[in-house]
């Protein structure tokens, strides 16, 4: 029990933020490379539509991002263990 205590959380407050921080960055730079790709003249629609899909994909990113980093952190426990 008392090994579990000294080891590293899966998920800390600032690796949360972290990939919240790219997830934001990745929303603004998809929002960019959609807009040529609405069908519409109307800017309107076009920032609507491409804001709409690029909020979907930021939260997979989001989500991808959370996975990748708690993954990684448990194989570092693991690789730790093993020396």
């Amino acid at each position: 029990m008392s090994e579990d205590s000294t080891q590293q959380p899966l998920i800390t407050r600032k690796g949360a933020l972290i990939d919240l921080v790219l997830a934001v960055f990745f929303f603004l730079f998809m929002r960019e490379v959609l807009i040529p790709h609405v069908p519409s003249q109307d800017p309107l629609a076009v920032n609507i539509v491409s804001s709409m899909t690029s909020f979907c994909m930021s939260g997979v990113f989001w989500i991808a991002a959370g996975m990748f980093r708690v993954t990684w952190v448990d194989y570092l426990r693991n690789k730790e263990k093993g020396n």
